[in-house]
């Protein structure tokens, strides 16, 4: 089964990002050049990837915040550093990535919950995301005409 780029920077993108989150911050930098490319052949690929991901990391106290408000029932240091990381990503590409469907955005981040977390992360992602969207400024939702 052959992989979306998009998907595969998504991948690549939330698990540079639970790196960051476990080993920290200092490892930014070696990313691209060495997680990315050894884990990725084709340079769109990573350089999406790495703007994913660095976007998001330079945004974190804004994903953060948004992701806080939305899981009232749950604390954020409770959350796996995998679902974090999918959040995170998620959550940047809703506020920073106009070009990118936020059906996509939560779809997305639903199959990587089911690939990459626990059995109750898809829904859970789901209903955070979803939260998330609802308090966003008003923008395409539907959102079916863009790559994603």
């Amino acid at each position: 089964m052959r992989i979306d780029k998009r998907t595969k920077a998504r991948e690549l993108g939330i698990q540079a990002l639970y790196q960051l989150d476990v080993q920290g911050p200092e490892l930014l930098d070696r990313l691209m050049g060495e997680f990315f490319t050894i884990n990725e052949g084709d340079a769109h690929t990573r350089r999406l990837a790495w703007e994913w991901t660095k976007g998001t990391w330079s945004n974190l106290a804004q994903c953060d915040e948004l992701i806080v408000a939305a899981t009232i029932r749950w604390q954020f240091s409770r959350l796996s550093p995998v679902d974090k990381s999918i959040l995170r990503l998620s959550v940047y590409q809703l506020t920073c990535c106009p070009d990118i469907p936020p059906k996509v955005v939560i779809n997305e981040a639903i199959e990587l919950a089911k690939k990459f977390s626990t059995e109750k992360s898809g829904p859970f992602v789901n209903g955070v995301l979803d939260a998330i969207l609802k308090k966003l400024p008003a923008r395409d939702k539907a959102g079916d005409k863009s790559r994603g």
